[in-house]
């Protein structure tokens, strides 16, 4: 049985004339790790900070029941966040920090287990003043963590790192989202969300164009052959005829529908004398998903 976690009721923010946020409305499963996606201004990061009660908001919004605003932070004390870049103190290593906001018994060992779970040991007792971009967007991840919220809200966590230590980031998040731990996340890196997101909610100038999880958004955009012929003109007029559907004209693109065979599609053209010349399956992805959905709401 799904639990909701975070509920977000009629959520609207404006700086002065101009309106962020208009009408929000969402709610976040427990255990759940949902991506929050849309183009920079969209008002992904105005949402984060009013869940965490840093800037006043029109609406409701509640972690399991209890109510957060700028004066009721209460709720949040079981929550964890990265929020833009980390603000870190310079002349402080990563160790002294991390050892600053640890928090109840244990905290040595709190401390000791991000570090390791980071693989920051080989920089955690260097001046953060000395860190590259990636290691303080590690840092900043592991404040987050450190004291084991149920609920960690990470925006941009893998600006700055490397493959290696994004696939590291990844299995972690995963790791902790089977101990239980819900996750909201916004990243520009799709193809990362693509791997570990179970819910999607796309918005776009301060409006929800799609909640719906990430199966469904990629199922939107189906599988499709790609072909090149000596026609290509011909071969989508002969292909429209007989039932086949073409998303795009001059590049033949063929969505793969129900009961659908390459081996009649391909009869048909060389039987009209169409010469096949290139043909190569293409898998749908979030990125083009997305656009699809963009697209389709600016119609």
């Amino acid at each position: 049985m799904n639990t909701t976690l975070l509920k977000i009721q009629d959520l609207n923010k404006s700086f002065g004339n101009k309106k962020v946020l208009n009408n929000i409305n969402f709610t976040v499963q427990q255990g759940h790790i949902i991506g929050l996606i849309g183009a920079n201004g969209a008002g992904k990061t105005t949402i984060m900070k009013a869940i965490l009660g840093i800037l006043p908001f029109n609406g409701k919004i509640t972690i399991s029941d209890k109510e957060v605003s700028i004066h009721q932070h209460r709720p949040l004390q079981s929550v964890g966040a990265l929020i833009e870049y980390p603000g870190l103190y310079p002349y402080l290593t990563g160790r002294e920090q991390l050892r600053l906001f640890s928090t109840g018994k244990d905290r040595e060992q709190k401390v000791n287990s991000i570090i390791n779970k980071l693989r920051m040991d080989h920089f955690a007792d260097q001046k953060t003043k000395g860190y590259s971009l990636g290691m303080k967007q590690k840092l900043g991840v592991g404040l987050a963590l450190l004291n084991n919220p149920q609920f960690v809200i990470l925006d941009e966590p893998m600006n700055g790192l490397d493959p290696k230590a994004t696939k590291e980031l990844r299995d972690l998040i995963v790791q902790e989202k089977q101990n239980g731990v819900t996750f909201l996340i916004s990243s520009h890196i799709l193809s990362e969300l693509q791997r570990i997101a179970d819910d999607v909610i796309v918005i776009n100038h301060g409006e929800i164009v799609t909640s719906t999880t990430m199966d469904n958004l990629l199922a939107a955009n189906k599988k499709f052959y790609l072909i090149e012929t000596s026609n290509n003109e011909m071969a989508s007029d002969l292909l429209l005829r007989n039932n086949y559907q073409v998303e795009n004209k001059s590049a033949l693109e063929i969505p793969i529908t129900d009961n659908f065979s390459i081996n009649n599609l391909l009869q048909l053209l060389l039987s009209n004398n169409i010469t096949i010349n290139d043909i190569k399956q293409q898998d749908g992805d979030l990125e083009e998903s997305l656009l699809k959905v963009l697209d389709s709401e600016g119609k």
